[in-house]
């Protein structure tokens, strides 16, 4: 990451000859200065006679003489005519990250400490969780707190509080810092690539509740974390990042749950990054991440 000030580029559209040249070519008429370039060429699917193609550009955003709002009309025939799907963002506009949390903390704690201490330059217009433990060490950091309570019988109009809260305060994404609830479809469809969960198995195995008391049972070597889309679907939305951790026989289950806080905690906050950062294109139900 550079000091300078940048727009990212980022798209993905069908495969075809001079994709590469058009974008350029549009930049390089605007005088735009390309500061960083990432291509990802996606081969063709079962029936399909071209794949995939997947942009990242940073572009200087002094080198650009008109703002993001006449960018984005200047470029959208260019990106109709390829059948783009497209945004640009700008570097010095912090991301609005409303973070949900239900009564295990250390992902709540981290993401917290990487804010304050700036590592994670961002905006939190607000913690959410379905309990109160958290709201002094919430408000303490001068960050709103809300609790809405989710039961069997509330579900619906819990998550259309969620929702509302989360359009109040003008939230990009929502973190599902250890929120052990099951988000309802109506939710989930409403912000498709919005909503990032942190799941404390490698998946596809042990989806799920207690996913560390079925890799112990079943005698794993490695257990881990992912952090993913969430969809409908349970556990099964695209993957940003993953990562493990060797265990043995003589682990016990809190053993497990130990060691798993920790590497929960790290693939969390790395696939945040990779997602505040637009390093993170969606196609189908996986990921491109430009790193």
């Amino acid at each position: 990451m550079h000091n300078t000030r940048f727009y990212t580029l980022s798209a993905s559209c069908r495969d075809r000859v001079g994709l590469v040249s058009k974008v350029s070519g549009f930049l390089a008429e605007h005088n735009g200065w390309i500061l960083e370039t990432s291509l990802h060429a996606e081969p063709p699917g079962d029936g399909e006679e071209v794949g995939q193609y997947f942009m990242r550009l940073e572009i200087r955003a002094d080198s650009i003489p008109f703002h993001l709002a006449e960018f984005r009309e200047r470029f959208k025939p260019l990106a109709d005519e390829l059948g783009m799907a497209w945004k640009i963002t700008d570097s010095a506009v912090r991301k609005r990250v409303v973070i949900l949390v239900s009564k295990q903390g250390h992902c709540l704690y981290d993401l917290l400490a990487r804010w304050q201490s700036k590592e994670l330059d961002i905006e939190i217009p607000c913690v959410i969780s379905n309990h109160d433990t958290f709201r002094g060490f919430v408000e303490w950091h001068g960050i709103p707190f809300h609790h809405v309570p989710v039961t069997p019988d509330n579900k619906t109009s819990a998550y259309a509080e969620v929702a509302r809260l989360f359009e109040e305060v003008r939230g990009d994404v929502m973190v599902l810092a250890r929120y052990m609830q099951i988000l309802s479809p109506e939710l989930c469809a409403a912000y498709p690539g919005r909503i990032i969960n942190i799941h404390h198995s490698f998946l596809p195995s042990f989806v799920g509740a207690k996913p560390y008391h079925q890799a112990w049972a079943k005698g794993v070597k490695l257990i881990g974390a992912t952090c993913h889309y969430v969809t409908a679907d349970l556990d099964q939305g695209p993957i940003i990042d993953q990562d493990v951790i060797r265990i043995d026989h003589s682990d016990a289950v809190e053993d497990m749950v130990r060691y798993g806080k920790d590497v929960e905690k790290t693939v969390l906050a790395r696939g945040l990054r990779y997602h505040l950062d637009d390093r993170v294109l969606i196609h189908r139900n996986k990921t491109i991440v430009f790193r």
